[in-house]
């Protein structure tokens, strides 16, 4: 039976060279069966559930919980670069020296020769970067167009925020919130419209204008709208649950509550959140 790599030092190169050791000997012959039968597609929802509990323990301000789901993160990137090692695609190194390599070249005025990294604002160096990444892309081949880049695969709310700042950056976007605000309410109405017309496809597509018009309202405002969904998502969890257990406490449970009995309910546990 394979022994554990030793612990190598302190430092984050000699940690991180222990869990390459790890996954290389759970991905060899003498290893774990279940390591050795993943594929990039198939560790693909791992990614994804790692990256959201680290957003979970951000939002929680859960120190204890981000040190542990960085570290479930970052193996996720060891063991994906493993499967790429081992096809002779590229290996973690590689990745790892792209990334640095692209903070460089995207960091001109702390890096290089710029002259007026100075004066920069904030805003200076978002325009700045979004220009680079576009260079960047254009010099890989890749697909022209301001919108080539935002990946399919980002939640949808998310990606339609990321679709509308970056058409704003060729100007096409309203001047102030109060335009886009209407364009709610217009969108707003025409789910109406649909729903009266008893059309289920015209009503999923209204409701698809409805929620790019609220991300875009939400962009014009200076808030992010999948981590204010996400707050919203938190609040009423609190309060559904504080409801379900004031009426568990008298042994009744939900389905025997008349709906107005607990609206009642719902309004006081609101109002004592906001007193």
């Amino acid at each position: 039976m394979p022994e554990p790599p030793p612990s190598g030092g302190g430092t984050a190169g000699a940690r991180l060279d222990r869990l390459v050791a790890i996954m290389r000997t759970l991905r060899s012959p003498e290893g774990c069966p279940w390591d050795r039968e993943q594929t990039l597609a198939s560790l693909r929802p791992y990614v994804i559930e790692e990256a959201y509990e680290v957003v979970d323990a951000i939002d929680r301000e859960d120190l204890p919980a981000l040190c542990d789901e960085l570290g479930d993160l970052v193996f996720e990137a060891v063991f994906l670069a493993q499967l790429c090692a081992e096809d002779g695609r590229f290996t973690l190194a590689d990745a790892l020296e792209a990334a640095a390599a692209k903070l460089i070249r995207r960091h001109p005025h702390v890096f290089g020769d710029d002259a007026e990294s100075g004066a920069l604002t904030s805003d200076d160096v978002k325009r700045r970067w979004e220009q680079i990444k576009a260079s960047e892309r254009g010099a890989a081949g890749a697909p022209p167009g301001l919108l080539a880049g935002i990946p399919p695969a980002l939640p949808a709310l998310l990606r339609a925020y990321r679709i509308g700042r970056r058409a704003a950056t060729a100007g096409f976007d309203w001047d102030r919130p109060a335009p886009v605000l209407g364009k709610v309410r217009e969108e707003l109405a025409e789910v109406e419209t649909a729903v009266q017309r008893g059309r289920a496809d015209a009503v999923e597509e209204e409701v698809g204008d409805l929620l790019f018009a609220v991300a875009n309202l939400a962009r014009h405002l200076g808030v992010e709208p999948e981590g204010a969904l996400a707050s919203a998502n938190r609040k009423f969890s609190r309060r559904f649950t504080a409801l379900e257990q004031h009426f568990l406490a008298a042994g009744r449970p939900l389905r025997d509550v008349p709906a107005d009995e607990m609206d009642r309910a719902w309004n006081r546990i609101k109002q004592a959140e906001t007193t």
